[in-house]
């Protein structure tokens, strides 16, 4: 089994690469940006690509979407430091096949690995408790939120404005714009600071 990783932590990477190539029978490739990601996995073919969703510039969510445009049957498995279960529903709406948080037992994430490569689909329990959960009206504030929404939500936490944005996500200033409108509609904010401020409360970045 080939196992591509993309993230931008190397300690992250060594780790998570000794222990899925510890097995055996996993060789695993890596990456440190989506733009890199994307090349890798198309001369690579890996049967799981492990997604962070924090990379710098271009975010997990829309590297997600790259590769699936690419290859609509890739198996995914995004691995992020954030354990709010909206992102997990995102990465899944998306097409991911997994969502593992990176603070919990390392072993999940090979567990997940195994799980989607053989075309399975991994959530980690305490996610899926509370995704089931907020089904029936706890629901979080980010949970109207799209999955492209939820991506400048997360740049704008890292301080970046919309130009940058913009230029990032290769979309047009007002496209932006649009979408900071919205999100502070839905989530009763009334100025980019506050979405910002949100972000950190949130962890997003």
């Amino acid at each position: 089994m080939r196992v591509l990783i993309v993230d931008d932590h190397p300690i992250i990477v060594s780790g998570c690469a000794a222990m899925l190539a510890g097995e055996g029978d996993i060789d695993v490739v890596d990456a440190r940006d989506a733009e890199t990601g994307l090349v890798v996995f198309i001369a690579q073919k890996p049967d799981v690509t492990v997604v962070d969703i924090g990379l710098p510039g271009v975010s997990g969510f829309d590297l997600t979407r790259r590769i699936l445009e690419a290859d609509p049957q890739a198996r995914i498995v995004v691995f992020s430091m954030n354990d709010d279960p909206i992102f997990a529903a995102r990465a899944i709406q998306m097409g991911a096949k997994g969502y593992v948080t990176k603070n919990d037992d390392p072993y999940l994430l090979l567990t997940a690995v195994r799980e989607v490569a053989a075309g399975g689909v991994f959530l980690m329990p305490k996610i899926a408790n509370r995704l089931a959960f907020e089904k029936n009206g706890a629901a979080s504030p980010l949970s109207a939120l799209t999955a492209r929404e939820l991506e400048i939500l997360r740049m704008l936490g890292r301080g970046l404005g919309m130009a940058e944005i913009a230029d990032v996500t290769q979309v047009s200033y007002k496209t932006i714009a649009n979408s900071c409108s919205i999100m502070k509609r839905k989530l009763g904010a009334r100025t980019p600071m506050e979405l910002m401020r949100i972000a950190l409360e949130h962890r997003l970045t």
